[in-house]
């Protein structure tokens, strides 16, 4: 008998869930709409809100929020994904649960924190002064450490759970959920990867799909992960397992319905179709799991006041943003047998999204969204150039989209081979 005979189960891999509620202070301020309508008339020097500061306090809880996670083994190798109800993170509050997790002794070769990129999520958590009088609040320590704290026990938690498990992918397609904000095609694909014991026990659920976290408009002040928090309660309700939401190429996509009855009503319809997705996922092959990292420089931010204002100031008008925004980021890709998934640092066009799934070489692939870091939107060149709120908000050029998507594609190739990259750098400062 060979090595594979000597293995109880050859095509497992090892896999331990878990949810945990992320208990955000009463009265933090939501974070998602910097529009007046979410902001007090007067900012609150007063301190006479504990949280909240540019924004005013949330009213209490629409939906439960969570940090939940997964964490796979295998071949000597450990991986840890979380799904979180927040708008973003950026690299320090990623950095800053790798040190903890480290501290307690959990060392998984990567961590990806995938933001579920809701609107009503909570603010006060980022130490950036522009990003949170734009849309997020000034930092509230106890806002941070409550959010860190989930993440951190979500991971220990779903560590301690590990178990021989299979997984499985599956695909269905949702036509007419989302809509193009720039009129062009929307990518239907729904993909859920199947995560159960070896015989058949569910163990957790990921479900990657773009949709903008926006059905609740800036009225809302109720703390709340919207449409896809609304799913993955009633997948958890009807799997009775974690189901980790990750979202892909949002960038230019929005949800087709809006207000409290669409985020039920659609929630329902992306609940169903990932349970279909589920039901009829096949197994991953020869599931050895590999993993690859990538810095990638970056050229310098600035915001198009072109782009920003309609187009009347000349294009060569820049805002420089250096000393907000870093001129580097990192790439994290990960591969089991034949499916893999690599980070995306914000909200990545459609169209760059789906050139990664179709160039990478693998049966499929789970484009994590507005994971690990955030440095705002990316386009293509063409559609940089038009002025539009998007464009605005793309702060790294025209070409620096296409350039980390291409990253990003090498990088999910070469694991996916099992070959080491020639670099652990790349450059998009061109």
């Amino acid at each position: 008998a060979g090595p594979a005979a000597a293995q109880p189960c050859p095509a497992c891999l090892r896999a331990g869930a878990a949810r945990v509620s992320l208990g955000v202070p009463a009265g933090a301020p939501l974070a998602g709409y910097g529009s007046a309508t979410r902001r007090p008339w007067l900012p609150d020097i007063f301190g006479r809100q504990p949280h909240a500061f540019w924004f005013q306090p949330s009213g209490g809880e629409r939906d439960p929020l969570a940090a939940r996670a997964l964490v796979l083994d295998a071949g000597g190798r450990r991986f840890a994904w979380v799904a979180v109800d927040l708008l973003a993170v950026d690299r320090a509050f990623t950095g800053e649960v790798e040190r903890r997790l480290h501290a307690v002794g959990v060392r998984p070769a990567a961590l990806i924190l995938s933001a579920s990129h809701t609107h009503s999520g909570p603010g006060a958590f980022v130490d950036s002064a522009v990003l949170g009088w734009l849309a997020l609040d000034r930092l509230d320590e106890s806002v941070r450490e409550a959010l860190i704290d989930a993440v951190v026990t979500a991971v220990r938690q779903a560590d301690g759970a590990r178990r021989p498990a299979r997984m499985a992918i599956g695909r269905v397609a949702t036509p007419g959920l989302v809509k193009n904000r720039l009129g062009q095609a929307t990518d239907a694909e729904l993909l859920v990867l199947k995560i159960s014991g070896t015989q058949g026990a569910p163990i957790a659920l990921v479900w990657n799909y773009a949709i903008h976290g926006t059905t609740l408009g800036p009225r809302n002040l109720r703390l709340s992960a919207d449409v896809m928090g609304e799913a993955s309660r009633r997948l958890e309700q009807a799997l009775g397992v974690p189901a980790l939401f990750v979202n892909g190429a949002v960038g230019d996509v929005s949800p087709s319905r809006h207000g409290d009855r669409a985020t039920t009503d659609l929630g329902a319809e992306l609940a169903s179709a990932a349970q279909a997705s589920w039901a009829q996922a096949e197994p991953v092959q020869r599931p050895t799991l590999a993993v690859g990292h990538r810095t990638v420089e970056l050229p310098s931010p600035s915001l198009s006041l072109h782009n920003c204002l309609g187009g009347w100031l000349p294009r060569a008008t820049q805002l420089p943003l250096a000393s907000v925004f870093p001129r580097e980021t990192a790439l994290t890709a990960v591969a089991v047998g034949d499916v893999g998934w690599v980070t995306f640092p914000g909200e990545l066009q459609t169209s760059l999204g789906q050139g990664i799934k179709q160039a990478a070489g693998l049966r499929r692939v789970l484009v994590a969204g507005v994971s690990n870091d955030y440095l705002g939107y990316f386009l293509t060149p063409a559609d940089y150039a038009r002025p539009s709120y998007i464009s605005c908000s793309t702060l790294y050029g025209p070409d620096t989209g296409t350039c980390l998507a291409e990253t990003a594609t090498a990088l999910l190739s070469a694991v996916a081979r099992g070959e080491t990259p020639p670099s652990t750098r790349a450059s998009c400062d061109q």
